[in-house]
């Protein structure tokens, strides 16, 4: 009996997954317990409907995170930190620095766990920062930190 799962059932498969399955099982198991339902033609086309609704929101995110990236691609934001004589700042600049940064001079918000800073920017002058809009898609900015 072919039915569609609507758990994860272990041996068989993944929520939305449409398995063959033993007619007894199926009948006094899994029906029984919600774990899955009988797969009709009204089933099996409700789940085409979500699985192509699902594809067509995913490509308008990855096609508003490729508009945001070569929006953002190339320019510049300045922050201000207090630095020493040698242009070593006191503190460093964060990724949430830098976030903030963007939202307020380039309007757009980006959120602090997509800039890519690993040990954030100690010194004064020019720095090139990526941006991980979406997996694969990323942008690349200069970032100017001048002494206040």
């Amino acid at each position: 009996m072919k039915v569609v799962l609507l758990t994860d059932v272990k041996g068989h498969g993944k929520k939305g997954d449409i398995v063959e399955a033993s007619d007894g099982y199926a009948r006094n198991f899994l029906i029984p317990k919600k774990m899955a339902e009988v797969a009709t033609a009204d089933v099996l086309n409700n789940i085409k409907g979500k699985n192509e609704a699902a594809a067509f929101h995913k490509q308008q995110e990855i096609d508003a995170a490729k508009a945001l990236a070569k929006e953002i691609e190339g320019k510049t934001v300045t922050i201000e930190g207090k630095a020493g004589d040698n242009g070593k700042l006191f503190g460093k600049i964060t990724n949430q620095n830098v976030a903030d940064a963007i939202k307020f001079q380039l309007h757009h918000v980006i959120d602090k766990r997509k800039v890519v800073l690993p040990d954030g920017i100690k010194t004064v002058g020019v720095t090139e920062v990526e941006i991980k809009i979406y997996p694969e898609i990323s942008a690349k900015i200069k970032v100017n930190v001048k002494n206040a």
